[in-house]
């Protein structure tokens, strides 16, 4: 019912999408578009279901919508899953590689202090000996100043003072010629070393270089006068020192005599010095010598060999027939599985100022006796540069000790800082 007129409602206005009476059609809503009910009702259903069907298509839309950016999203986690894995195993890889490099470096360094620590100890075992040497010559020097036998005053003077200096004035450069090594020898690169290796290098060809004997020459030849040179041996076992012709075969086996042109004395395993004059003769050093000094008189025929640190003699070759030149001979000999595998090494040689003569060099006959008052002047003045010398190598050794203590103090250091390391990389 139209509640203005009380009519029923039979039309339905378009304009004003309502309902509405006869009575309203001719008074509000004059020229108005007009439907029967019937008519607007199946408009307004068709619409009704365009629009639903607009909806549940916008809702598959929705929900299709829903399910790629589910899809999406699962894509996105598993390629965030496998970047993480990637990513973790290649920060594992790298932190085990910088762990690596680390615990190597630590153990590099490790071992060059270790290394250090061991040269240093091998050091001061030098100085303690030399120390003992230096002691226990100050000690022969004093029991000599007692001495009431004047013979036995001048002999023994002359070895502890005289002789050592007067030989030293004859000191020549020597250097080792790579040329005559045997192929199991290796020579250090400033050719003042030599020891005996187990491998066999592939050597230049060359005659003069020894074939079987570990050997090798000097590169200085000599041909007149005097000459004189010192060869450390400290800590070998076995040795052969001495001077051959220029002319020595260095093919196959070679028997060292003089009357072949070679005059050497040698060291073998326990402890048995030896002369080889024809016969070998045995010697009996007072303690086994840390260096030998070599001292040829080419024009007396003389060959002598001396304890370089304790100027005790300990051999000569009388009579000699130098022919031709002279070279110096070495042989480190077999390292026998590395005990014999300290290298023979040329050591330098400080000549002395020269003695109060016409010739620095000494003559045979005055090695033997010189006047009391000379000795007694040299020995004062060498038991003086003895006690310098026991005061230097005492001070080296405390020097040592202390690198030795500081080296103990930074070990801990490294140690403690490698511990912090590795416990921040397992925590990592």
């Amino acid at each position: 019912m139209c509640r203005t007129h009380q009519r029923p409602l039979e039309l339905f206005c378009g304009t004003d999408q309502s309902c509405v009476c006869t009575t309203c059609v001719l008074l509000e809503h004059k020229n108005h578009e007009f439907l029967s009910l019937e008519e607007a009702c199946e408009r307004r259903r068709s619409s009704l279901l365009q629009t639903q069907a607009q909806s549940q298509l916008m809702v598959e839309q929705r929900r299709q919508k829903i399910q790629e950016i589910q899809s999406l999203l699962e894509l996105s986690e598993t390629e965030t899953d496998r970047e993480r894995s990637v990513g973790l195993q290649a920060f594992t890889a790298l932190m085990q590689c910088v762990q690596r490099r680390l615990d190597l470096f630590l153990e590099e360094l490790q071992e060059k202090q270790s290394r250090s620590h061991r040269q240093a100890q091998d050091l001061l075992q030098r100085l303690e000996k030399e120390i003992c040497d230096l002691e226990q010559s100050s000690t022969d020097s004093e029991c000599l100043s007692h001495s009431h036998d004047p013979l036995h005053f001048l002999q023994r003077c002359t070895a502890l003072t005289g002789l050592k200096e007067r030989v030293q004035q004859c000191a020549v450069e020597v250097t080792l010629d790579p040329d005559t090594a045997h192929p199991k020898l290796v020579l250090s690169e400033d050719l003042k070393r030599v020891h005996h290796s187990d491998q066999k290098r592939a050597l230049p060809e060359s005659g003069r270089r020894f074939s079987q004997c570990c050997c090798v020459l000097g590169r200085q030849k000599f041909s007149s006068g005097r000459f004189y040179f010192e060869v450390q041996v400290e800590g070998k076992s076995e040795w052969d020192l001495g001077v051959v012709r220029e002319s020595i075969n260095t093919q196959g086996k070679i028997a060292l005599k003089p009357k072949n042109g070679q005059w050497v004395v040698w060291l073998r395993s326990g402890g048995q010095y030896r002369a080889l004059a024809g016969r070998p003769v045995v010697l009996s050093p007072r303690r086994p010598p840390r260096k030998v000094g070599v001292f040829v008189d080419y024009g007396g025929g003389v060959v002598s060999f001396y304890d370089a640190d304790s100027a005790d003699f300990l051999y000569s070759f009388t009579d000699c027939s130098f022919e031709e030149s002279l070279l110096p001979f070495f042989s480190p000999c077999n390292n026998d599985r590395g005990r014999n595998s300290a290298p023979l090494i040329l050591t330098p040689i400080c000549k002395p100022e020269p003695v109060s003569s016409s010739e620095h060099c000494p003559d045979p006959d005055s090695l033997q006796l010189h006047s009391a008052p000379f000795c007694s002047g040299s020995r004062a003045k060498s038991l003086q540069c003895k006690t310098r010398a026991l005061e230097e190598e005492r001070s080296k050794k405390t020097a040592l000790q202390g690198e030795i203590g500081r080296g103990g103090e930074w070990r801990e250091r490294e140690t403690e800082r490698r511990r912090h390391n590795s416990k921040t990389a397992t925590a990592v």
